[in-house]
């Protein structure tokens, strides 16, 4: 059963209306001289879509509950069976709750993970997005202690003048205040990657990939031209853009990962790798040097993959939804030109060659 995107729209307005108040988070009381959490040993983290970059944006926390909880075990209520892959090499995550993507068609299995979902009582309930309805609504019927339902801690308003509004990195500070509100007046540990965790097994083979598709003598620039709806730039944008690239970085080789779709915006100008492994396409990212791509899930696997990536907006919200960490950076390209897109690109890659080389000569005191 399809439902058109009118009734879709008004569902969703009434079920945020229904649920939005829906709920009440529970933290323990903490000694503001000892900061040290009650012990925590069964996490639940719940967010149940199945696109690739919203299951990729929930590894940060799920690294924030390593560091916090090093003993406790993680289960995670998701949707689709992307959470399986994405999360393969967390020894900390335990069991995987997927709801079918579609479940009408599958209407036992979807009503059995709501009940597998009551089978295990937590420690703790974490909803990493506030404003998902079927999210708030696990939590409150999930059995924890204590529970997040994703909720800005108001201190966060007063206190914090800038607030992080990103999916990722903004929801572990929003947590940390929340079971910790110390957090604001202490000085800020780092807030933990993307990470998709590739295995050297994984990395040697993407390294083969690579060298099977192009030389081995020059570094690799990774390309994504596609990307879903509007956030997809045409192929009249994308085709003189990689001219240029070709131009600017003559040292550099490039290669386009292809969607599911099998189209590419540059005609299928670059060496092209097509695959349906997440982990594949992952390995093959994490050798290049830097990756390009507009906002999309292979940007967010490229940036769990650790690969220096660019990502490209022109629709959704960089502060949201941006790459970050080694070197990332989003370009708003409304308000952004592509001479100082490329000027950042090539400031991207001499900090990234600064580096490296500090790493194979490093400074003698």
């Amino acid at each position: 059963m399809k439902l058109s995107p009118t009734i879709q729209h008004w569902r969703k307005k009434l079920t945020q209306a229904v649920t939005g108040r829906l709920g009440q988070s529970r933290r323990p009381m903490h000694n503001p001289s000892n900061c040290t959490p009650t012990p925590i040993r069964r996490i639940l983290i719940i967010r149940p879509n199945h696109r690739l970059g919203n299951t990729l944006l929930i590894t940060s926390i799920v690294a924030e509950m390593e560091q916090l909880f090093p003993t406790a075990t993680v289960d995670l209520f998701v949707k689709g069976g992307i959470a399986s892959e994405v999360f393969r090499e967390y020894p900390q995550v335990d069991r995987i709750l997927a709801l079918p993507k579609k479940h009408f068609k599958a209407l036992g299995t979807y009503l059995w993970t709501w009940v597998r979902l009551r089978m295990r009582a937590y420690d703790l309930v974490i909803n990493s997005v506030s404003h998902s309805s079927s999210g708030r609504l696990a939590t409150a019927w999930a059995r924890g202690t204590y529970k997040w339902y994703g909720d800005r801690n108001e201190n966060v308003q007063v206190l914090r003048s800038q607030l992080i509004p990103h999916m990722a990195h903004g929801l572990v500070m929003d947590f940390r205040t929340f079971w910790i509100p110390q957090t604001l007046f202490m000085t800020p540990r780092p807030l933990p990657l993307m990470d998709i965790k590739l295995s050297v097994a994984e990395k040697n083979m993407g390294r083969a990939l690579l060298d099977s598709m192009v030389s081995n003598e020059k570094k690799t620039i990774a390309l994504f031209t596609y990307a879903t709806g509007a956030k997809c730039y045409s192929p009249e944008w994308w085709i003189p853009f990689y001219q240029r690239l070709q131009t600017e970085f003559p040292n550099y080789q490039f290669i386009e990962i292809l969607p599911a779709e099998h189209v590419s915006q540059i005609d299928f100008a670059a060496p092209t790798l097509y695959s349906k492994s997440i982990r594949e396409m992952a390995a093959v990212i994490a050798n290049c040097t830097l990756f390009i791509g507009a906002d999309s899930g292979v940007m967010h696997l490229a940036s769990a993959a650790l690969t220096p990536t660019v990502g490209l907006f022109q629709v959704t919200d960089p502060a949201v939804y941006g790459p970050y960490g080694n070197h990332s950076f989003a370009a708003d390209t409304r308000v952004m030109t592509t001479e100082i897109l490329l000027e950042r690109i090539h400031q991207t890659l001499d900090h990234i060659a600064r580096e490296n080389a500090q790493r194979i000569w490093p400074k003698v005191a």
